[in-house]
């Protein structure tokens, strides 16, 4: 099936942001003197980040402020996945339209500037929009209903992002190394995977 338009995710999905959030949250960790893996503060962090520092950090007082103060740090260069450019501007070039849903603040704008991709989107939700946190799917379905979406899909990084796609009637795409999801339409190893969906 094709789609002409596309409800994307951020970190994680197109902006490869996982290995600087993780250096950002061993190196707070450290500074608090606590020793954990990167693959383990990875897969927390894959989960989300309020289950990292719970898992982590739960007792140390002002930790998360902390640690996005460093992730902000990380974050100021950022990388896109390999392919996210020409599948953004693929759905525009097709007459689709791109949004974003994140959970980020309006920090997200700056990192879609910097990245060159803020043009090629029709509208970004970021949490000061004041929608509750995925998997709830408030902010999709504002996005369904202010832009009249039909032939729609969310592409997401998390089961969270592919279970508010579902409560909110769009097709998800999971983007996990082609690992299934539950609930998702298709299961993806790699953004240019999705060029041959427009049409």
């Amino acid at each position: 099936m094709t789609y002409r338009d596309y409800i994307w995710d951020l970190g994680g999905t197109l902006l490869d942001s996982y290995a600087s959030s993780t250096t950002a949250f061993v190196d707070t960790l450290a500074e608090e003197g606590i020793a954990a893996t990167r693959d383990e503060v990875y897969r927390a962090l894959r989960v989300s980040t309020a289950h990292a520092v719970e898992t982590f950090a739960a007792h140390v007082p002002g930790f998360l402020a902390e640690y996005k103060s460093a992730e902000a740090g990380e974050l100021a260069t950022p990388v896109l996945f390999d392919g996210a450019p020409e599948v953004l501007a693929g759905v525009v070039d097709a007459g689709g339209r791109n949004f974003l849903v994140s959970h980020r603040d309006r920090q997200v704008l700056h990192l879609l500037e910097e990245t060159g991709i803020d043009a090629l989107f029709t509208a970004v939700v970021t949490a000061d929009d004041g929608f509750p946190r995925k998997p709830d799917p408030s902010s999709m379905r504002y996005l369904v209903e202010r832009y009249d979406l039909t032939d729609v899909v969310a592409v997401g990084d998390r089961p969270i992002d592919v279970a508010a796609a579902v409560a909110a009637g769009v097709d998800a795409i999971y983007f996990d190394g082609g690992r299934p999801c539950p609930g998702a339409v298709r299961a993806i190893a790699s953004l240019r995977e999705l060029l041959p969906l427009q049409g």
